[in-house]
């Protein structure tokens, strides 16, 4: 199973109320737990986008290494996820401007949307869990479950390795978290709501899973 739906009566994935605006990011480096001053750096450039219900940040893609700060590469992105509605002012109000990330300059290019797809596998890099201090696993799948059976996405869930990511008061504790067997409507409820608090900080957004591929694409 590649990840696809496969429906040869219906080859055309419905449209998402969300989608993601992909920014090319010029710059050196980023700290490795970049989150949070990111989303500092960008309340200071358009202090209305933390407004905006539903909006994500995407953590930013970094050159594998335990060196900190982390090497941009070239191909690095910066996303952010929000309703469609918004994409176009988002675009205006950040195309070139130049971010300060907890003193990483970085410059925003000319940004294009990416539509999001349903797929049959997602993956999330970090879901915030308010289970004792994001320690305790089985009331982290837990709360997740009653998330899923919320937006009706029924699946097989795989947790994956605790992290720690600073959170502004006190650190943020969560999981990694893949999500497969998804029904296409379901798949795109889940990408569209995501799963967990701390939009803002990249938690909780999910993407197709590597090994899958998009429907349509």
């Amino acid at each position: 199973m590649n990840g696809t739906f496969d429906d040869p009566d219906d080859d055309t994935p419905p449209t998402a109320t969300m989608v993601d605006v992909a920014f090319p990011l010029e710059g050196r480096s980023l700290p490795r737990d970049h989150r949070l001053a990111l989303a500092d750096a960008l309340d200071a450039a358009a202090p209305w986008l933390r407004e905006l219900p539903g909006a994500g940040l995407h953590p930013v893609n970094l050159v594998h290494g335990s060196g900190d700060p982390a090497l941009l590469s070239g191909r690095a992105r910066l996303l952010l996820r929000v309703a469609r509605p918004h994409a176009e002012a988002l675009q205006r109000a950040l195309a070139g401007r130049e971010l300060d990330v907890g003193g990483h300059r970085v410059r925003l290019g000319e940004p294009h949307l990416r539509e999001l797809l349903p797929h049959n596998t997602l993956y999330a890099h970090f879901v915030a869990s308010d289970a004792a201090d994001g320690h305790d696993e089985r009331a982290f799948l837990a709360a997740v479950d009653a998330e899923l059976d919320a937006l009706g996405a029924a699946c097989r869930r795989v947790c994956g390795r605790r992290q720690l990511i600073r959170g502004g008061v006190a650190p943020l504790g969560g999981f990694s978290l893949m999500l497969h067997g998804l029904a296409v409507a379901a798949s795109l409820r889940v990408l569209e709501a995501g799963v967990g608090g701390h939009r803002r900080l990249g938690c909780g957004l999910f993407v197709p899973h590597r090994s899958a591929a998009a429907v349509g694409g």
